[in-house]
């Protein structure tokens, strides 16, 4: 079966009118439903989301590759979308989407089907066939741009296997071997596998890439293979088969970058910068990196597993119980209006820690963590040990599970079913309850208290260096970990108090990097490339939804000059909230969360500030871009 038998004609939207990501996935996904593609919206939407909620497939460079394989799929189909406009479908580079590849896969997919949607995957991988897509205008040129490309791509691998063998008796080259993995198997696996293969072929190193997709292990690699090469490139976003690889250098990462970076991982497992990977440890703990370590980034991934799934509790919770305070002057404390906002804010936000703690386990041990976390979180809440206590009962929870999973390793094969439904349940209770109830609820509610009285005594020359030292840290890696810490502590404060002042510290640092490159790409014209300049406007509405991430696309090109006039306008911004007493109740929302706030306007005056001073440091500082303006 070709990509041309899949990629139909009349299921094709050639100017996809929707601006945001949900909507265009809705507007997609009517497409399939009018041409009969799919039989149930609902079932397919949440496949789409479930794997949307995992990693963004807005791959980056413009293109996003929404997929699900679910029972609402009638026939195997890819539904390709165009935008004009560009959609802002919080893709991996920061940028906006243009080209969508919609895949929709039965239940039942054959291999034809899957090898297929593999062979669509890789040739996305090509700039120039994605360039003339973009100035496709008819459902019969791009029908016609994939013939041509599909064609010219079996020529290619022809030649390919030809010289295959000619290669492997090359010694005097490097050698490194890679397995790609996503969760559905579909579209990331074969792209990353492309990218690296491609990128080696530049680089002059020869590479073996195994890829576990929905269709099997294929290209599988062999004891010769993995004792020859050296080193390894794990990128995926599944478990794969790793005990092989013992006492080899090993680099993990996601299968994200294994498209977006792959001449950084090859040349690091050329050269053996990645860590020796060890099979005794491993397991959900062993995720290597050399950046940053093993241990730190796994506690990290752990930690962001439980943030994300309590963020939409604290969003909710905190945002109705705002608004409940601002009616309450209106209507009064008796109100129902008064009553009904408040208890239900209040009641989203009873989950918080128990979610947080549960899903950091769960991050840990799997499902087995979930429920003593969620009851650690719970007993943190109950005895005022706070967020604290709740962070400490996840990982507590989580690590006892691994830890019950080595002290039953030798139970008889016959009672091997009595561990998730009976002993796994008992016996990780029993350890986080104690743990909770005698030791961490007493000292976390004694430091909890401590923190809270330091906070509330600060004067206010120190409060103004917390302030601008959160606002800093959130631009410093503009969602990355100095980002995230910044975030969570500011969080852990709010959850615990209610009191959103440091809320407004973050909120303004996290806002002004990508304001202040909008800024400076419009009153410094030459110092930007007509493309930046693009990109920059973009990063207007970006910064006022607090979405600070609209940044890192010009950190990474220039990393001196935006990140230190970032962090400079930042921190200025977070402490100048606190010099005026500002606090917005609310976690997130940007500019739309402004009425929360008890000081609106000189929230908006610390916003200008910030951003202007961010903006010239780094317009006066960059230099002029040689490429004519347009």
């Amino acid at each position: 079966m070709k990509i041309t038998d899949l990629l139909l004609k009349n299921v094709m939207i050639m100017d996809l009118k929707s601006t945001r990501k949900e909507a265009a996935i809705d507007e997609m996904i009517a497409s399939l439903a009018s041409q009969n593609r799919i039989s149930d919206t609902a079932l397919f939407k949440q496949g789409i989301m479930n794997r949307e909620a995992q990693t963004s497939t807005g791959l980056g460079d413009g293109i996003a590759m929404p997929h699900a394989k679910n029972a609402a799929v009638n026939e195997a189909t890819v539904l390709f979308a165009k935008s004009s406009n560009g959609v802002n479908y919080e893709a991996l580079d920061g940028q906006p989407t243009h080209l969508f590849f919609m895949i929709a896969a039965p239940e039942g997919a054959n291999d034809t089907h899957l090898q297929a949607l593999a062979s669509l995957a890789r040739l996305l991988v090509n700039p120039e066939f994605v360039s003339s897509l973009g100035n496709a205008t008819t459902p019969e040129e791009v029908h016609s741009l994939f013939e041509q490309a599909e064609k010219e791509r079996l020529e290619k691998e022809s030649e390919e296997q030809r010289n295959q063998e000619t290669l492997k008796k090359d010694t005097s080259r490097p050698f490194v071997i890679a397995v790609t993995a996503c969760p559905t198997g579909i579209a990331h696996t074969y792209m990353a596998e492309d990218a690296l293969k491609k990128k080696a072929a530049e680089m002059n190193v020869d590479i073996k890439v195994e890829t576990n997709g929905t269709e099997g292990v294929k290209n599988r690699l062999s004891a010769s293979d993995i004792e020859r090469a050296a080193g390894v490139i794990i990128a995926a976003d599944k478990n794969v088969e790793m005990n092989r690889f013992d006492g080899k250098h090993l680099l993990q990462r996601p299968v994200s970058d294994g498209i977006r970076k792959p001449a950084e991982l090859i040349e690091k497992a050329m050269n053996k910068q990645a860590p020796i990977y060890h099979a005794s440890d491993s397991g959900n703990s062993n995720r290597e990196d050399n950046e940053g370590g093993s241990v730190l980034s796994k506690v990290y991934k752990d930690l962001m597993n439980g943030i994300s799934h309590m963020l939409p509790f604290v969003v909710g919770g905190g945002i109705l119980l705002a608004l409940s305070f601002l009616v309450e002057p209106y209507f009064g404390d008796k109100s129902e209006i008064f009553i009904f906002l408040n208890s239900l804010g209040g009641n989203a936000f009873r989950f918080l820690i128990p979610i947080l703690a549960g899903y950091i386990a769960m991050s840990i041990g799997d499902r087995p963590g979930l429920m003593p976390g969620m009851v650690g979180g719970f007993m943190a809440v109950e005895s005022n040990a706070g967020f604290l206590g709740g962070l400490a009962a996840g990982f507590i929870a989580g690590y006892s599970i691994l830890l019950l999973r080595r002290v039953l390793k030798g139970i008889p094969k016959s009672l091997e079913g009595l561990k998730s439904i009976l002993l796994y349940p008992v016996l990780s209770l029993l350890i986080i309850g104690f743990l909770m109830y005698f030791i961490v609820d007493p000292v976390f509610s004694t430091i909890n208290t401590a923190m809270i009285n330091f906070l509330e005594n600060l004067g206010t020359g120190n409060a103004v260096l917390l302030g601008a030292l959160l606002g800093g840290m959130m631009a410093i890696d503009m969602g990355g970990p100095f980002n995230k810490a910044a975030y969570t502590f500011s969080i852990g404060i709010f959850t615990d108090t209610g009191d959103g002042s440091l809320m407004a510290a973050v909120m303004a640092g996290g806002m002004i990097p990508p304001l202040a490159i909008a800024l400076a790409s419009t009153l410094f014209k030459n110092k930007f490339t007509a493309d930046e300049r693009k990109s920059g406007l973009t990063n207007y509405i970006l910064g006022l939804s607090f979405i600070t991430e609209g940044a890192i696309p010009f950190a990474a090109a220039d990393p001196l000059r935006v990140i230190t006039s970032s962090v400079v306008g930042a921190a200025i911004a977070g402490g100048l909230t606190q010099f005026w007493n500002i606090s917005i109740p609310a976690p997130h929302g940007g500019i739309f969360a402004i009425g929360l706030s008890n000081h609106a306007l000189l929230f908006l005056v610390t916003l200008a500030i910030g951003m202007v001073i961010s903006a010239l440091i780094l317009g006066f500082w960059k230099k002029t871009v040689t490429e004519e303006l347009n």
